[in-house]
């Protein structure tokens, strides 16, 4: 399984890709093959205040309901409009046009301290879970 580097992961499976204030957030691999074939994506809709580690949207796959949970403090103010007509593009590509939402950063500092896991550590993660 793919941990790509430069992206920073939280324990429920989620990837963020941070580009000064904008922080970019999809599922990772990992869920994705957890999940199956995915059928539906909620994410959070632009102007929403999201909370690191608090649920802002979900995924629905053939399998079962997961809950997105933000990896970032700040407003969302992109949806990948391209997974509303192809969910499964989610499951193809989870690191490029898989992408779910972006978010403006409350604190462009915070991200980097704010627990998220780096590819060694999600990936030691994934290995032993």
């Amino acid at each position: 399984m793919t941990v790509p580097d430069g992206l920073r992961y939280t324990p429920e499976h989620e990837w963020v890709a941070i580009d000064g204030a904008i922080a970019t957030v999809g599922i990772t691999a990992y869920a994705t093959e957890a999940l199956g074939d995915i059928v539906y994506v909620s994410a959070p809709a632009p102007g929403t205040q999201v909370t690191a580690s608090e649920p802002c949207g979900e995924v629905e796959s053939v399998k079962s309901v997961s809950d997105i949970y933000s990896p970032v403090d700040g407003e969302v103010i992109q949806t990948n409009d391209g997974i509303e007509d192809d969910p499964a593009v989610v499951n193809a590509d989870p690191y490029g046009e898989g992408w779910l939402f972006r978010v403006r950063l409350a604190a462009e500092d915070d991200a980097e301290s704010s627990g998220l896991l780096s590819p060694e550590e999600y990936a030691a993660l994934t290995q032993d879970g």
